[in-house]
């Protein structure tokens, strides 16, 4: 069989997770790189932080050699789709703020540049599970970690108190709370249904040890049928099933209406939720607190992932040293990093970054002095996660599945079948080697 480019990217790996990058190192043929850091050029920029436009102008107003062109990315999905039509074209811009799943599908194709021999040096500053989601596994480089995402619990500390709950430390402690209160009160719920949202629940199985891509030489596995996600949709099947959490999908307008109104009485989320409650949940400022993930077995401390991004150059960069300059000092040395946290609300990846004058406590944590030494704390507690190319399709397949299963209180294994499936039906009509599927 004839195979995709992308497919003949990943059979050349031979790293446990390599991909792409070990056949080509120039991506894109017919760019020719700058080595000359004092040549001055001139880098275009796709990031969707906000006030990143003020970031870039503080960079260019010390850095002549090197002017940035920013302009605002839809971020997530659309950003891929566009970075991939591009990429065709031989059109993408010198650097891409790219979120840690569609690296892989990125890499696959050749279309980031390898950085390592820029900025090896400045490994040390990121923990090792952010550092390993830019490197794929491999001694190559395809992007510098810009922020960090691990998993929380928030919960409203005047409702908590109202109803006599404690911040649940285990899953089973969660569920009898959860039981307990709507019993009680059957207008109020502990929490959401939490597997409406692909990158969520990636993340809760990530916390259970499950691996959705594994790759040896040039055979991938697909694990998102495993017996660790199974145990995490089972879990939540049966939660949902027996009406101790409610069952709407994340993202609406009812779902933003139950986190305000005090429907909801915890979120589960990564450590960027207070950003978002401040848009989704407006009415309860301050009121809102962060607590360890709960754990499968007491005494563990583990967590997942929920998102997060590194910056790239793209293989499309005649000036990858610049580029790399750049990416350096947005997201490891002070001046970028205070600006990302100040401006741009990032909570960055940056180890160095912790004791940043720039992070103050968020509004809707206010009474947590120990916001970011938590944060911190959890960033290095989270399990190292493995992303395979076609991220996308799984996310859809997931809102399609288990959407459904949710709304119907349906069959959550059958879901999580359902969306194995169709990821290996995908990777095996581009061309890619798919085991024990």
């Amino acid at each position: 069989m004839k195979l995709s480019r992308a497919a003949t990217s990943a059979a050349c790996a031979v790293a446990a997770v390599a991909l792409a990058a070990g056949c080509s190192s120039s991506g894109n043929p017919s760019a020719t790189a700058s080595t000359d850091s004092n040549q001055k050029v001139n880098l275009t920029f796709w990031s969707w932080v906000p006030n990143m436009d003020k970031i870039v102008a503080a960079w260019n107003k010390t850095h002549p050699n090197i002017q940035v062109t920013f302009t605002k990315a839809a971020g997530g999905d659309p950003e891929l789709t566009k970075l991939l039509t591009s990429g065709k074209a031989h059109t993408m811009p010198d650097l891409a703020q790219v979120e840690y799943q569609s690296l892989p599908t990125l890499v696959s194709n050749n279309y980031l540049a390898d950085i390592s021999q820029y900025v090896n040096n400045i490994k040390s500053d990121y923990p090792s599970g952010l550092w390993n989601q830019v490197t794929l596994g491999t001694s190559a480089v395809y992007g510098v970690p810009q922020d960090a995402a691990p998993l929380a619990f928030f919960y409203r500390t005047d409702l908590f108190k109202q109803y006599g709950l404690t911040p649940p430390t285990t899953w089973a402690q969660y569920q009898t709370e959860a039981e307990q209160v709507h019993k009680a009160h059957p207008n109020v719920y502990i929490g959401d249904t939490a597997t409406t949202d692909g990158g969520l629940f990636s993340g809760l199985t990530q916390q259970a040890g499950a691996k959705w891509w594994s790759a040896s030489g040039n055979a991938w596995s697909v694990g998102i049928d495993s017996a660790a996600s199974q145990k995490v949709a089972s879990y939540w099947g049966n939660l949902v099933k027996e009406g101790a959490v409610d069952n709407k999908t994340a993202w609406t307008a009812d779902w933003s209406k139950a986190l305000d109104n005090g429907t909801y009485l915890s979120w589960i989320a990564a450590v960027w939720a207070p950003g978002t409650l401040a848009s989704e949940a407006a009415d309860t400022s301050g009121k809102w607190a962060m607590a360890p993930l709960p754990q499968w077995n007491a005494g563990d401390q583990v967590t997942g992932n929920w998102g997060g991004s590194a910056t790239s150059v793209t293989a499309d960069s005649k000036h990858p040293q610049q580029a790399a300059e750049f990416i350096t000092w947005l997201n490891h040395e002070t001046e970028g990093v205070n600006l990302l946290v100040s401006d741009g609300n990032v909570y960055p990846a940056s180890l160095a970054a912790e004791g940043s004058s720039a992070l103050t406590v968020p509004a809707f944590v206010g009474g947590q002095s120990d916001f970011y030494t938590l944060a911190k704390q959890y960033s290095q507690q989270a399990a190292t996660a493995t992303w395979g190319p076609d991220v996308n399709v799984a996310y859809s397949a997931f809102s399609d599945a288990f959407g459904a299963a949710a709304t119907n209180k349906g069959d959550f294994l059958a879901a999580l079948a359902t969306v194995q499936q169709k990821v290996v039906a995908d990777m095996k009509s581009n061309g890619f080697t798919v085991s024990g599927s």
